[in-house]
């Protein structure tokens, strides 16, 4: 039924393991071995990892010095007996601190009865044909009444423009001291900044992001934004010259 043989279940049976000794795995080894066969000591191993250390290696971690151990001293050895004897060494070089993260919080299904309890916003963008070159449309667009609030449109478009219009919103709603809506995005490099994460903290505003890969959660904005490509930008497209003729 569980699929295993019955051996196997009257064998944990009648043995069952017993408590494991400290220390009771296989013994740090003493030497390594060269391409030739030889056997190198730990100590010399320690004295080319401080030359390294000192020359062109000081600012090699255990994995590049492991490279330099194989390459200069014709050495057999891997990683981890390295990252030990750095160890012992004192010399390993400082672990890099790991910036804080916002919690992400994904986006869930809302009943919204009335205006400014969700908002949603994406990034469109549209080529300028003239001048060989982009331009992006941030509209921030209001679930329950489907008015745009307002919008960032430029050359450019970087978590500041993201957080300016954001309060440019709340101004035109004037949202001060009241319940702020829930301003909810994609995982645009924009959106998932600490300038915006910060900026919602701020302005007491729960910040919701879709998973990837489904725009469905974030369907109002997508639809305007595609509404706005075939009706407003792919209106005025050029037509190549051989339709022309």
């Amino acid at each position: 039924m569980v699929g295993i043989s019955g051996s196997t279940y009257y064998y944990r049976l009648k043995h069952k393991p017993g408590p494991r000794k400290h220390g009771s795995g296989r013994k740090d080894s003493q030497y390594s071995c060269s391409r030739d066969g030889k056997p190198v000591c730990n100590e010399q191993i320690k004295e080319w990892l401080c030359e390294l250390i000192s020359g062109e290696g000081n600012a090699y971690g255990y994995k590049k010095l492991t490279h330099a151990l194989r390459r200069n001293n014709n050495l057999i050895i891997n990683k981890k007996k390295v990252y030990r004897l750095c160890k012992e060494l004192n010399i390993l070089r400082p672990q890099r601190k790991l910036r804080n993260k916002h919690p992400r919080r994904l986006a869930r299904n809302r009943i919204i009865t009335a205006s400014n309890q969700l908002w949603e916003t994406d990034l469109k963008y549209g080529y300028i044909a003239g001048e060989g070159r982009f331009f992006y449309v941030m509209p921030v667009i209001d679930v329950f009444d489907r008015s745009i609030i307002d919008y960032h449109i430029g050359l450019s478009c970087e978590a500041g423009d993201a957080v300016r219009i954001l309060k440019s919103s709340l101004f035109k709603r004037q949202l001060y001291g009241t319940t702020k809506p829930v301003i909810r995005t994609d995982n645009g490099p924009q959106y998932i900044s600490d300038l915006f994460e910060k900026t919602c903290l701020d302005l007491d505003m729960e910040h919701e992001r879709i998973p990837f890969k489904t725009p469905n959660k974030n369907a109002h904005i997508e639809s305007f934004n595609c509404i706005l490509e075939e009706e407003c930008l792919s209106r005025y497209v050029a037509e190549p010259e051989w339709l022309q003729n």
